[in-house]
């Protein structure tokens, strides 16, 4: 088994439906357990500011797959929940999964980079995931904590609308 931590992200069409139904759709993949889920953060938006806060979380997956198969189980959930690929990059989405680790893997595939691209940029993605993983080292050695100590989380709130 493998522990990968997948971000999740939703500012369209009910955000906190969005991530629910995301990790049920999770749940179903086949010879993966979801191990933790971190709590629901608001978040403004990363890039263009004319759109609406996002719904941020982290899940940790114990999975027997391999990351490309893992992949195209979170490219069909976003799918399924009518995310549309478009130009605009960091624009508004119903739903994001983003694979940030994959165990110790360094990945570099024309569809897969991991650790995510910019993750040491994002206190959205590395708040969540400290929640879960307070002791986590990238495979690069450094601790989760140090970078997440570099960046500026005084806009993540807690998601505060209906559950969680």
């Amino acid at each position: 088994m493998i522990r990968a931590y997948l971000a999740l992200g939703s500012n369209l069409a009910d955000p906190l439906q969005q991530v629910d139904a995301a990790l049920a759709a999770l749940d179903a993949i086949p010879q993966t357990h979801r191990a933790a889920t971190s709590s629901f953060y608001r978040t403004p938006p990363y890039g263009p500011a004319d759109q609406p806060d996002y719904l941020n979380a982290v899940v940790a997956l114990d999975t027997e797959l391999d990351a490309e198969a893992l992949l195209d189980h979170t490219q069909r959930i976003e799918q399924e929940h009518g995310r549309v690929r478009k130009a605009e990059r960091w624009g508004p989405r119903t739903l994001d999964i983003d694979i940030m680790l994959f165990g110790s893997a360094v990945i570099h595939t024309p569809r897969l980079t991991v650790p995510h691209y910019d993750m040491h940029n994002r206190a959205f993605m590395l708040l969540p995931l400290l929640e879960i993983a307070p002791t986590l080292r990238l495979p690069t050695g450094q601790p989760l904590a140090g970078i997440l100590a570099t960046l500026d989380c005084s806009a993540i709130r807690p998601w505060v609308s209906g559950t969680r």
